[in-house]
């Protein structure tokens, strides 16, 4: 079990923060061409106020229920839903967020038709490596995915199998970039902590972060 983050200075965001914004200038990508998306599962409602005060502007969440509390609790940030998406949930999740990233089952379309709004905005999840152990529609089922989705498809999310070394996740980004520009999509969200700079230069516009934000001396 990860222990939950304490003792958060918004100082080591701020200083975190600039370091990502300088790998993204980096690879090559103009500013405002990737998002930084703070993923807040570990880290307690009352810790979010030093991600905000260090500039941080973008919060994701994994679970549902806590994704309510944080929301509600801080309205500064644009909040998506990042975690394994059970269907049932999505009538609570969909108020709170911009985008859910991990929308993959038929099951999860038939709650976004019941609940969705010309607003909504989602991106589906694509197991582009075709791990067993990940979720995600195979590129093969994506055109249908698509084509059956109720509510307007913003681009595109996948999880690489976990790797040592993060040049192995780039074959799995650049896969998904074809994958959206395919189908005329924008968004990429794909990248974490331990791969984003690779991801970025494949052409990711959302990074889901956790200790690279976090940790002092990250930078």
């Amino acid at each position: 079990m990860v222990d939950l983050i304490h003792g958060l200075l918004a100082a080591d965001v701020e200083a975190n923060l600039a370091a990502v914004h300088q790998r993204i200038a980096d690879a090559g990508r103009a500013p405002g061409e990737v998002q930084i998306l703070a993923a807040v599962k570990y880290l307690p409602a009352e810790e979010l106020a030093a991600l905000a005060q260090g500039g941080v502007t973008l919060a994701g969440e994994n679970r549902a229920q806590e994704l309510v509390v944080k929301a509600q609790a801080h309205p500064e940030f644009t909040w998506d839903f990042i975690g394994a998406l059970q269907s049932r949930k999505v009538p609570l999740i969909l108020p709170h967020v911009r985008y859910i990233h991990s929308v993959a089952t038929d099951s999860a379309l038939a709650q976004l038709r019941r609940h969705g709004t010309p607003e909504t905005r989602i991106l589906v999840e694509v197991n582009v490596a075709g791990d067993p152990g990940k979720a995600g529609v195979t590129p093969a089922q994506l055109p249908g995915f698509l084509e059956r989705c109720p509510v307007r498809v913003a681009g595109l999310m996948t999880m690489p199998p976990l790797a040592a070394d993060p040049e192995d996740s780039r074959a799995h980004f650049a896969s998904l970039r074809e994958l959206a520009q395919a189908h005329g999509l924008h968004e990429l969200s794909m990248g974490t902590s331990q791969d984003y700079g690779v991801a970025v230069e494949e052409g990711a516009t959302i990074i889901r972060l956790g200790s690279a934000l976090y940790r002092p001396g990250a930078s």
